[in-house]
């Protein structure tokens, strides 16, 4: 399955030069599951989509992939 989700995440992470660690700790979800997310092992819900839309003030269409 193409998750763009999980691209959108890691480039968002890479692009702010932050460890799995660090971005766990900012936004409450433990460093397995953004490891998880990343690798496209597990789908986020929708509460997790909005944290990371707010976190990296992006908007949840992005992330999901339907606008660039």
């Amino acid at each position: 399955m193409n998750n763009k989700f999980s691209e959108r995440l890691k480039g968002l992470r890479e692009e702010q030069n932050l460890s799995y660690r660090q971005l766990a700790k900012n936004t409450g979800f433990s460093a397995p599951a953004i490891i998880r997310w990343e690798n496209n092992i597990q789908i986020p819900n929708i509460q997790t989509l909005v944290v990371f839309a707010k976190y990296f003030n992006v908007s949840t269409d992005f992330l999901l992939g339907l606008e660039n």
